[in-house]
């Protein structure tokens, strides 16, 4: 049993999806589906153990900001109908945010390559975090994007030499992946949410951050993985079922991942 919770592949797909979709399945009655995102980076992160907060490193700090998240998306969940203004008002928030997460690192630049590098980020994580969060009412976009972004930048991260980015990026790939397939089986949509979408966005966006700042993932892959939210709007059939919607709007998504995944592989050779 703990020769295969070892394995990389289970730890960053099987065990993630499975938590994804174990969570959608029994909580989409209550409309505590969108659970599922974080619910599945939590499981790949407890795998490889990452799920710790003290010393408070730049990693860390990156965890907790991944958990307030989801857990700030709930609150506006039951408490109150957030709209697209406050979907990228958190963003912003959160991009701010990412200024604490990677203090560490940022104070060891020079002070104009310090603030390049950290408004590039904030600007990153605030744009991708905002336009994820957007998608709340439309839950088969909200997994694609969930999706696109969380593999993509999980495969940039593993190019650019960082396994534990790589790992806990294509966990919450996986984890939108279970979210996404049980719409696709019921043929119906269940509720993403800003618990979901939040969640994903800047968990996901965390990933790349991270990728870039302790490790080689570039800028041009970072523009790439912020196109995903963006893909995720374009036109989608009205008339096709659900499960066709969610197969083209993962294609979009995936393309802009995959395609940030070239770039990166390019970028080591």
């Amino acid at each position: 049993m703990d020769s295969w919770l070892n394995d990389p592949a289970v730890q960053a797909s099987l065990a993630p999806f499975l938590a994804g979709l174990v969570v959608t399945v029994a909580l989409f009655k209550l409309r505590l589906g969108g659970l599922a995102a974080v619910a599945g980076f939590c499981t790949t992160a407890w795998l490889i153990g990452e799920l710790q907060f003290t010393p408070l490193s730049a990693k860390r700090k990156l965890m907790l900001l991944a958990l307030a998240a989801p857990a700030l998306g709930l609150l506006g969940d039951l408490v109150f109908r957030a709209g697209r203004a406050t979907a990228y008002v958190l963003g912003v928030a959160f991009g701010a945010a990412t200024v604490w997460v990677f203090s560490s690192v940022l104070v060891q630049k020079p002070a104009l390559q310090a603030f390049i590098t950290g408004g590039g980020i904030v600007l990153f994580v605030a744009w991708t975090a905002g336009f994820m969060a957007a998608l709340q009412g439309n839950s088969v976009r909200a997994g694609a994007a969930g999706l696109g972004l969380g593999l993509g930048a999980g495969f940039a991260a593993l190019m650019a030499a960082s396994a534990s980015f790589a790992q806990l990026g294509m966990g919450l790939g996986a984890a939108c992946g279970g979210f996404l397939l049980v719409q696709m089986v019921l043929g119906r949509r269940i509720d993403a949410g800003l618990a979901f979408c939040l969640g994903a966005g800047v968990a996901g966006a965390l990933v790349a951050a991270g990728a870039h700042m302790l490790a080689k993932l570039g800028w041009i892959e970072l523009a790439l993985l912020a196109a995903v939210p963006l893909a995720a709007r374009l036109p989608l059939p009205a008339r096709w079922p659900v499960w066709a919607q969610a197969v083209l709007a993962s294609l979009y998504t995936l393309a802009c991942g995959g395609a940030a995944t070239a770039v990166a592989y390019l970028a080591t050779r």
